[in-house]
Order: C-alpha cells, then sequence, then structure tokens
C-alpha cells in the first residue's frame, strides 16, 4: 500500500482551512438586519408626522358652501364656493347652460365670473358682456353661497363676552354688533298672471343695502320685461329703504309683484 506523504497532508490540511475561512468571511452580512430595517422606517414615520398636522389646520379652516340652483332660460346655475378662514378662496360654477352657443358661453364668461367673485368677497360683481342670462344665474347662486356661509360663520366676539372685564360694557357691545349685524331676509311669493316673484333683501342697520328678486317671470316676453325692470326695481328699492317705489313702464304685473314681496320681507325684518 502507497503511503501518503507528511508534507502533503500538511498542504492539504492548510488549504482546507484556508477555504474555510475564506467563505465564513463571505457569508457573514455587512450590517445588521434589524438597524437597516428601522433605518429605513425612520424617514417614513417622520413623513407622516408631518403631514397629519397640515391636513388637520386646512380641514379645519376650510369648508364648501354651494348656493341654490338659479334657473335661466338656458339652464340651470349652481356656484360653490371654497371659504377658508372666513373669506372666498375660490368659485366654481356645478352647474352652467352646455348644448350649442351656450357651450361657448359657458367658457368664455364662467372664468371671468369665479375671479371676480374671489375678488369682490361679494356678488356685486359685473356680468359678462354676451352672457347676460348665465351672468344673472351666477350671480343669484353666488349670493345664496354668501348667504349660507354668513350663516354658518360665527358671530363676531361670540363666547369672549363672559371672560372679559366689565359684564356689563360687554353686554352692551355686543348688543350693538348684533343690531348692526346685516340680516338677509326673503319675502313671501307673489303670483301674477306672467309668473311668480320673490324678493330678498339684506337689511343692516334697519336700511336696504342689498334687494334682488329670486323669482321673476320668464319666458317668451317676460325674458325682456324682467332684464328691464328688476334692476331698476332692485335700484329703486335700496334708494328708498321701503317699498313706496314706482313701477317700471311696460312692466306693471311684475312690479307689482315686487313691490308687495319686497313689503313682505321688510315686515319680516321690522322695518
Amino acid at each position: 500500500m502507497r503511503k501518503s506523504h507528511p508534507i502533503r497532508r500538511v498542504v492539504l490540511a492548510t488549504a482546507a482551512t484556508v477555504s474555510g475561512v475564506v467563505l465564513l468571511l463571505a457569508l457573514k452580512p455587512s450590517s445588521d438586519p434589524s438597524s437597516a430595517s428601522a433605518a429605513g422606517a425612520a424617514p417614513q414615520q417622520t413623513a407622516a408626522a408631518q403631514d397629519s398636522p397640515q391636513g388637520g389646520a386646512e380641514q379645519a379652516g376650510t369648508q364648501a358652501v354651494t348656493g341654490d340652483v338659479a334657473q335661466t332660460q338656458y339652464g340651470a346655475v349652481q356656484v360653490r364656493l371654497t371659504v377658508r378662514n372666513g373669506k372666498v378662496a375660490k368659485a366654481e360654477a356645478v352647474q352652467a347652460p352646455k348644448g350649442g352657443t351656450s357651450d361657448q358661453k359657458t367658457a368664455l364668461s364662467v372664468p371671468k365670473l369665479n375671479q371676480e367673485a374671489v375678488a369682490a368677497q361679494s356678488a356685486d360683481i359685473d356680468s359678462v358682456s354676451g352672457a347676460t342670462y348665465t351672468s344673472t344665474g351666477y350671480k343669484k347662486s353666488l349670493q345664496s353661497a354668501l348667504d349660507k356661509m354668513k350663516a354658518s360663520a360665527p358671530a363676531p366676539g361670540s363666547g369672549s363676552g363672559s371672560n372679559s372685564g366689565s359684564g356689563g360694557s360687554n353686554s352692551g357691545g355686543s348688543g350693538s354688533a348684533e343690531a348692526a349685524a346685516p340680516r338677509t331676509v326673503t319675502g313671501k311669493a307673489v303670483q301674477t298672471p306672467y309668473g311668480a316673484v320673490q324678493v330678498r333683501i339684506t337689511v343692516s342697520g334697519k336700511k336696504i343695502t342689498r334687494a334682488e328678486a329670486v323669482q321673476a317671470p320668464k319666458g317668451g316676453t317676460s325674458d325682456q320685461k324682467t332684464a328691464l325692470s328688476v334692476p331698476k326695481l332692485n335700484q329703486a328699492a335700496v334708494t328708498a329703504g321701503n317699498a313706496d317705489i314706482d313701477s317700471v313702464s311696460g312692466a306693471t304685473y311684475t312690479s307689482t309683484g315686487y313691490k308687495q314681496s319686497l313689503q313682505s320681507a321688510l315686515d319680516q325684518a321690522g322695518g
């Protein structure tokens, strides 16, 4: 039998040992898996913590208010407002006339009306030339949304009177502020041979600061008579401060219904 040489056995044993060490070094992980996992999770938790307060603050100071639908000869108009900290931050028409030439007029007028509403912070905005009906409907729905916005807003100084110094002086100040706060009152709908007329007024300090017809005769020649008479009647109501205003020539029925509804609104307002 052939015997192994002693040197050869030493060489083989040394080679086996070196190979084992190399394999162990190759299999050893470069870093701790648990440390890597924790490092990856930390940025995600940080981002979530940053986003949460921002989202909560935005929801707390922002609300959406949608006005009533205003019917026009070419279709309905309805305005929705985004209110942030008591101010109109965005205005948009969720409904507007469409089909045929209405598409072009809507595309032309609505963006301008939206911009005007935000800039004016009221419904006292100019109509867009060539889109009178859409503009009129927009302003009516916008006023409705603004009224809802004011109704949902907290009264100035509410909740602070009981914590302030003198109770007597705070009570008087609160009463004065409440009396001077604008109120919106809608009169009864009055039926005429050509349709209903209904007037809504804004009263501040027992004076009419705004008047508008939320209903008026429409269809056929009534559209022209309404467009002619209602703006004049609105202006006359604000100027006179009462229902003793002149009828508009050529729109007797509309004028009569307007004055009756206006008087009804004034009765409700106590004026």
